[in-house]
This record gives C-alpha cells, sequence and structure tokens, in this order.
C-alpha cells in the first residue's frame, strides 16, 4: 500500500463570543491507500471537525496552528492542504480527490432538485465529462450502490426515498468522482440495524474495488470492530490511543478507551446494566489541564495526570497510548 494521506500536528481553533476555544489539539495520523481508519470518541470529541479540516470545510472563525499540517498524496505529487485559498484550488480536495458522507444526507441533499441532477452538477464541476456523459455514470453509480431502478431514483427527490436509500445514493454520489479518500461521518448512526449492516458491507467491497482509503467517524466501537483496519480513539479533541482494531479492542490501553467499551452492550448477557462514564465532555472553553481526561477518569495516578500532557507511548508496536499509565518513568510499561 502506498500513503494516502498524513495529519501532522493539527491545532485548530475557533473565535466565539465567549472566546477562542481548541476544538482540536496537536492530532498526528496517516492512512494508506485502501485502509479504513475508524475515528472515534463521544460527541464534541472533535471527530467531525477533524474530518472537515481535511477539506478545510470548516466556517470562517477557523484558526490552524502555525505547525498544522495536512498533506494528500496524489499521483500527481503531494497536495499541502492547508495551502489551498482559493476555489479553483480547493477542487482538488472538495469532492474531487476526497469526498464526504454525511450523516443525515436529507441536510446534504438539495430537496427541490433531484438526486440526478445533483449528482451531474457534481460531475460536470470535477471532470470532463458532457452532460449526457455525466448522466450515464450517475445512473450506473446508483445502480452500483444496490438501488433498484437506477433510472427512476435519478430523477426522484431526496424525500421520495426511504432513509437507506438516501444513504446510498449519497455514497453513490460521493463516489462518482471516484475520490482517493472517502471520508463518512457517522454514516449508520440514523439507520436501522439491517440497513446499518448492508451499509457497512458495501464500504468494504468499495474499499476493494476501488483501493480508495476511508475515514469512518463514529462514536460505535461496534461499528468499528466490524469495518475498519485501526482506529484512532479521540477526547475533547486530542488523540488518546491509536493502533489495529485487534490490539485497541482486545487490549485497549486507555482508560477512555476501557470506558467507551465497557459502555456497550454484550450479546452474552443482554441483561447486565450499562457501565457509563462518568459525568460529562466538559466544555471546549473549560478544558482541563494536564490530561485532558483526567476530571472523569477512574485510574488517576497522582498530580501528575492534572499537570502534565501525556505523550504518546508505545503499548505494543502498532500500539499507542497517551496516558501516563504506559510512561515509562511511571514504571508501568
Amino acid at each position: 500500500m502506498s500513503r494516502l494521506i498524513d495529519v501532522e500536528n493539527l491545532t485548530l481553533q475557533f473565535d466565539t463570543d465567549e472566546g477562542r476555544i481548541t476544538a482540536v489539539d496537536n492530532v498526528s495520523f496517516s492512512l494508506e491507500a485502501g485502509e479504513v481508519m475508524g475515528l472515534v470518541g463521544e460527541s464534541g470529541s472533535g471527530k467531525s471537525v477533524t474530518a472537515k479540516s481535511l477539506m478545510k470545510l470548516n466556517p470562517g472563525n477557523a484558526f490552524y496552528g502555525p505547525d498544522s499540517k495536512i498533506t494528500l498524496h496524489l499521483d500527481d505529487g503531494p497536495v499541502d492542504v492547508l495551502s489551498l485559498k482559493t476555489d479553483r484550488e480547493m477542487k482538488i480536495v472538495r469532492g474531487g480527490a476526497i469526498s464526504l458522507i454525511f450523516q443525515e444526507p436529507m441536510a446534504s441533499f438539495a430537496p427541490a432538485i433531484s438526486i440526478g441532477s445533483q449528482m451531474v452538477e457534481q460531475l460536470l464541476i470535477h471532470t470532463n465529462f458532457s452532460k449526457a456523459q455525466a448522466k450515464e455514470v450517475s445512473i450506473e453509480m446508483l445502480d452500483r450502490v444496490g438501488i433498484s431502478d437506477p433510472s427512476t431514483r435519478f430523477g426522484q427527490y431526496a424525500f421520495e426515498l426511504s432513509g437507506g436509500m438516501r444513504q446510498r445514493a449519497m455514497i453513490a454520489m460521493a463516489l462518482s468522482t471516484k475520490p482517493k479518500l472517502l471520508i463518512a461521518d457517522e454514516p449508520t448512526t440514523a439507520l436501522d440495524v439491517t440497513i446499518q449492516a448492508q451499509v457497512i458491507d458495501l464500504m468494504k467491497d468499495l474499499v476493494s474495488e476501488f483501493g480508495m482509503g476511508i475515514i469512518f467517524i463514529t462514536h460505535d466501537l461496534g461499528v468499528i470492530a466490524q469495518t475498519a483496519d485501526k482506529v484512532a480513539v479521540m477526547y475533547l479533541g486530542r488523540l488518546v490511543e491509536q493502533g489495529t482494531v485487534r490490539d485497541v479492542i482486545r487490549k485497549p490501553a486507555h482508560p477512555y478507551t476501557r470506558g467507551l467499551l465497557a459502555a456497550l452492550p454484550t450479546l452474552d448477557d443482554i441483561d447486565a446494566p450499562l457501565t457509563p462514564i462518568p459525568g460529562d465532555i466538559p466544555s471546549p472553553l473549560e478544558r482541563p489541564s494536564g490530561c485532558v481526561y483526567h476530571t472523569r477518569c477512574q485510574e488517576v495516578i497522582g498530580p501528575r495526570c492534572a499537570a502534565q500532557v501525556p505523550a504518546f507511548h508505545n503499548v505494543d508496536a502498532d500500539h499507542f497510548s497517551a496516558c501516563h499509565l504506559y510512561d515509562p518513568k511511571e514504571g508501568t510499561t
């Protein structure tokens, strides 16, 4: 596999009426072509903001840190995403090399324009297709994502489709430009279990067929266990654990990851009470000092947790945890 994208020291702040807040703090990760990475964490962890940064889709009050760097590796050479300024330059990543699937398709499709018209418009912007070619490709893509009678669906509006079919149409639209990277922002959250499984299987097939990379954003580690090759766990804008899905699910190293897994129901004992993580995620305006998770952590090892930001430490060869428990100075490696 070849490197697809590198995110280095990504820090993102927003100016608000209450002051400047930090939404993403020194986040780094990479993704290979044909690889699926799960980005998990509670609501408010910074997952979606991080993903939108890869396409510079955050609003005008957003400020990137001076050391932030996002490099997209394309056939023509590397692209420094954060250096792109004009709309013409941004076409490289917005709907071109990178496509984004939102959680709720009804918020993505214009209600008064047919599904097909929106798909054709996107292709006319990002390719050299004629209108007839764009229509042919759009209908073909609707068919490939499993939508029945795609020629008819092409002329319909989003409100005429079921939830699962809208989500498939959104995937078809995102894939029609054959992106190198697909960002799926909680694409299964609003779907029932049966349709959710179908969408997950579809995304696996697309990785095999197109060789694209996928960043799958969710709060559900159960979905990630079925879908991803590796996982990055976020909490209040910081990455706290990274590794292969096998390592992180079977041997979670960070107390927050263990808390997320403990909160999942199990089929072996459906009557067992769930174990929620105590407390709530703090407001970005009131970021805790030191380890941002220490105010809810059940494994605090002393004043160091509240005073010092933990670095990433090796748990195994490809498994890292930003926790003082794994600091060699603590003698717990």
